[in-house]
Formats: C-alpha cells, sequence, structure tokens
C-alpha cells in the first residue's frame, strides 16, 4: 500500500509509544513496512537523480559504485564484492579512542577479549601456529581484514601473522585510526607482507598527523586508502584540508555509509533516517554526501578512487558471500541490527515537510487510524 505521510506519521507516533515486548499484529506491520518502503523509494529516487549527475561513473560488476583510476580500487573490496569473500581476523578488543560513529559506542570497556596469544578467525580460536594447518586444511580465501578494534595497540603480535597469509598469496588489509602510528610500525607491517591499509580519517576529524602518517604508510605499504562512514563533520573537514590529503599519494577512499545500531543510534537522534531492504538504518545525509563527494571527485579529477560502500553494497555483499558459503538461492546474513523496528528514529523525517512520498493513496479500510486493526 502507498501510505500517506499524514498516516504514516500517525501509525509511527503510535509504534513508538507502544511497549517494546509489545509485538504488532500482522496488519499492523503491513503498516510499518509500507511506512518503511515509502521512505526508501523516496530517497532511492533522490540517491539516483545525485548518480546521475556524476561523469565517468563506474561499477564494479553492477555491485557497487566508483569514480578513479580502476587500477587503485581496493583489492579488499574486490575480495568481498567478486572473490570468496573477506574472512575477518580478530584480536584486539580494546580502542584508544571514541568515536561516535563506532558500532561498540558507550560499550568500549564490555568488549569481550579474543584470549590470550589467540586469533579468531570464521568464529573460531586459532593460535599462530595454527594458521598453516589452517591454510592447509580449508580454502585459502582471496582475502582476509584485521578488524576489531585498533589493531596497533598491539601491532607487534601482528606481524608473524601477516607474514604467515602473505607467504600463502592472500590478499591482507588492516583498518586504524592512525593515531599509533609510528614509520617503525609501517615499515614493518610492509616488510611482512601487508598489502593494503585503511585510515579512518574521520575518527580524529582529520587530524594532521595521522594526513601525514597516510603519506609516510605510502612509502612502505603497497595500497593505502580511507574507509570513513560519510558525515557532515567528516565532509566539512576532508573538503578543508583535501589539498594536503590527495598529496599523501593515497590510492582510495571508502565512503561508508553509516550505519546505526542500538549503541550509536542515540548520536544521531533528530536526523532523518531511512531503512534500506528491511535492515541497515541510516541517516539520509550520508549516502548523499557520499555521492557529492564523488562528483567532486570525478569533475576536479582527483587522482583516486573514491568507491561508494554504501548499503545497497553491502546488501549485495552478503548476497555474494552467501553464495561462496554455498548458501541456497537469495540467502544472505543481511539483516536490521535491531530486535524491533526503532519506530521513533523515523519521526523526524515524516515530521520533515520538505521530505515527500513519491506517491500517496488512501489506506483502505481496517487500516485507517482510528479502525480496529488485528
Amino acid at each position: 500500500m502507498k501510505i500517506s505521510k499524514r498516516d504514516a506519521r500517525l501509525w509511527f507516533s503510535f509504534f513508538a509509544q507502544l511497549p517494546e515486548e509489545e509485538q504488532l499484529s500482522p496488519r499492523q506491520m503491513e503498516l510499518a513496512w509500507a511506512v518503511i518502503s515509502q521512505i526508501e523509494e523516496a530517497v532511492e529516487a533522490e540517491n539516483e537523480k545525485l548518480l546521475q549527475q556524476i561523469p565517468g561513473l563506474k561499477s564494479q560488476q553492477g555491485r557497487t559504485w566508483y569514480v578513479g583510476d580502476d587500477a587503485k580500487f581496493p583489492g579488499g573490496c574486490k575480495s568481498c564484492l567478486l572473490g570468496t569473500g573477506l574472512s575477518a581476523v580478530r584480536k584486539t578488543n580494546r580502542c584508544n579512542i571514541n568515536c561516535k560513529f563506532c558500532y561498540n559506542y558507550g560499550e568500549m570497556e564490555d568488549q569481550p577479549p579474543i584470549g590470550e596469544n589467540m586469533w579468531e578467525i570464521g568464529g573460531t580460536k586459532f593460535r599462530t601456529q595454527d594458521i598453516p594447518v589452517l591454510l592447509s586444511v580449508q580454502k585459502k580465501p582471496t582475502g582476509i581484514a584485521y578488524v576489531y578494534l585498533e589493531p596497533f595497540m598491539e601491532i607487534e603480535k601482528y606481524y608473524p601473522v601477516v607474514k604467515m597469509f602473505s607467504d600463502a598469496g592472500v590478499h591482507q588489509h588492516l583498518y586504524t585510526n592512525g593515531t599509533l602510528c609510528t614509520e617503525e610500525n609501517l615499515k614493518a607491517l610492509g616488510e611482512h607482507g601487508l598489502n593494503e591499509l585503511r585510515f579512518n580519517l574521520g575518527a580524529t576529524n582529520c587530524a594532521d598527523r595521522v594526513i601525514d602518517f597516510i603519506g609516510m604508510a605510502k612509502k612502505y605499504i603497497k595500497k593505502v586508502g580511507i574507509e570513513t562512514p560519510m558525515t557532515p563533520e567528516f565532509f566539512d573537514t576532508f573538503m578543508q584540508k583535501k589539498e594536503k590529503i590527495l598529496a599523501t599519494g593515497l590510492d582510495f577512499i571508502n565512503c561508508a555509509e553509516l550505519h546505526l545500531n542500538g549503541n550509536n543510534i542515540g548520536n544521531y537522534e533528530g536526523e532523518n533516517m531511512y531503512m534500506s531492504r528491511h535492515g541497515y538504518v541510516s541517516p539520509i545525509w550520508s549516502r548523499q554526501l557520499t555521492l557529492r563527494f564523488m562528483r567532486q571527485a570525478a569533475e576536479e579529477k582527483w587522482p583516486i578512487v573514491v568507491h561508494d560502500c554504501c548499503n545497497r553494497t553491502k546488501f549485495l555483499r552478503d548476497l555474494h558471500l552467501k553464495t561462496q558459503e554455498g548458501g541456497w538461492f537469495g540467502a544472505s546474513g543481511y539483516q536490521m541490527e535491531f530486535d524491533r523496528i526503532p519506530f521513533e528514529a523515523f519521526l523526524p523525517v515524516l515530521e520533515d515537510e520538505s521530505f515527500c512520498f513519491l506517491e500517496e493513496e488512501e489506506l483502505p479500510y481496517g487500516y485507517r487510524p482510528g479502525d480496529i486493526v488485528l
């Protein structure tokens, strides 16, 4: 049903007041999903207009969008979207800074340890000496990513593992906020075979010191880039320091569409939100800023790749990953990161007079406010 914005606002105001444990009836869920669809369709229509304004727009087999030199498109993203997936390697459960967009916001001190002298790969715990056996027993992945939370807090522990995967021909990338980098540890990572280093430059609001480390990393590591949730703060500060950042010689910028969970959504209270494919909940401005960012990169011919790592890309990533795992047709691990629809989060966009649904119609009997909906 093409529910009107007025009716959508009335119903979501009612749903937001219900106790969390109260389950909606099937008809009420029909209304809820109709509202979510109306918002998403309007957002996608606007995003499509922005995409059409980007000169030289390219795709990786229709799974994601980017602009720039094909040779600089990050190998880790190719593994994720086109290869055998992207295996997460976990070691460090601590971080030295606290970002409001972090999925672990407010729980940084409560993250469970992986275990002394242990690594978590594919949900299984390994000692360092187990990894060569793992590589001989199972089909090696095209790529792995070191995640959770700030590896540079104990980066020296990573060197031998990086060397093992490098010797096995597995593409490796590692994420960092960049604040703990030194020339010594960057050089060591390069010497042990790290293929790709990704700086979350938004974590420090484009700190000059971290920008300098990006340039230093390029001396020792083949591919260096930025991967940051796209926020207004990052967009504005990047543009102020654009020339200095591009002068580092970095290869790519992955503009991640910011998606929210129960930990960080309160930091964005009052923003216009939408939900993508019944999954990730995001501020509408996040991808719109990315598309503006890409247009400027293309028009000014920045010497890098700028990649639209949006919710749609992540949706297709999970479809691809399930295929690689032998899943059934249509299987995916992509899902909403809330136990229930966070109805209150969508009230600002429903109350925004400038946001319009593409098409509206009267609700049928039994679904109108005042009707008994069972």
